[in-house]
């Protein structure tokens, strides 16, 4: 199982070495893990996701992926398939450094769940992105701090991969291995994680971080 380590701000370079497979930096002002720095370099097998949250500028965004060479795009808001079709087309750049002339990405589209899911919603949007995420339905679009219903996936009707998020720390690690063990898992891609391994907004444990990869790979 994958892991993606999400809210990325101060301390990237420590937590890359924990090998995680995705680590997502937040492009969202009202967002405490904001983030506005410089990315390290990070091994190139660690994929490099933007998180964003109903950007209706396509201009800022394409230049967002461009300058920190992003492989991902998650799109944490209201974003319709029109719009996540006019991103995976989008080729804006000047000479050769033009995006998607010379930078392929994949696109990430959340969905929030609580108790009920009308996976309906989902049907739109299945030939214009790569991967959904599920996370937990809460005052904020992410960083809530708690789960959602797991059972809700035994309707999932898809074959699409996806991320399961929400509120996931180190004590759901038992949960999380009964859920891989469940049919309903068939097409779980990565395990993201974010508010409950933080010292502070931004901020990552590595202590924690190191013993829940550890323990969910062995």
């Amino acid at each position: 199982m994958k892991v993606k380590i999400c809210g990325m701000k101060y301390n990237t370079a420590q937590v890359a070495k924990l090998q995680p497979d995705y680590l997502g930096f937040i492009f969202y002002d009202n967002s405490p893990r904001n983030f506005k720095g410089i990315i390290p370099d990070i091994p190139e097998e660690i994929k490099k996701v933007g998180v964003f949250v109903d950007n209706g500028n396509i201009l800022d965004m394409a230049l967002k992926i461009l300058n920190y060479k992003l492989d991902m795009v998650q799109l944490h808001g209201s974003e319709s398939p029109k719009y996540c079709q006019a991103l995976k087309i989008m080729d804006i750049g000047v000479g050769d450094n033009h995006l998607y002339k010379s930078h392929k990405f994949k696109i990430i589209k959340v969905f929030s769940i609580k108790d009920e899911f009308d996976f309906s919603q989902l049907q739109p949007y299945e030939d214009v992105v790569d991967y959904f995420l599920f996370d937990t339905k809460g005052k904020l679009p992410g960083g809530n701090g708690y789960t959602f219903n797991w059972d809700v996936l035994k309707e999932y009707p898809s074959t699409k991969p996806y991320f399961l998020s929400g509120g996931i720390g180190l004590e759901e690690l038992q949960k999380i291995k009964e859920f891989i063990k469940h049919p309903m898992s068939k097409y779980c891609y990565a395990i993201d994680v974010n508010s409950k391994f933080e010292i502070e907004p931004g901020l990552k444990s590595i202590n924690e971080l190191e013993k829940f990869i550890y323990e969910l790979q062995h």
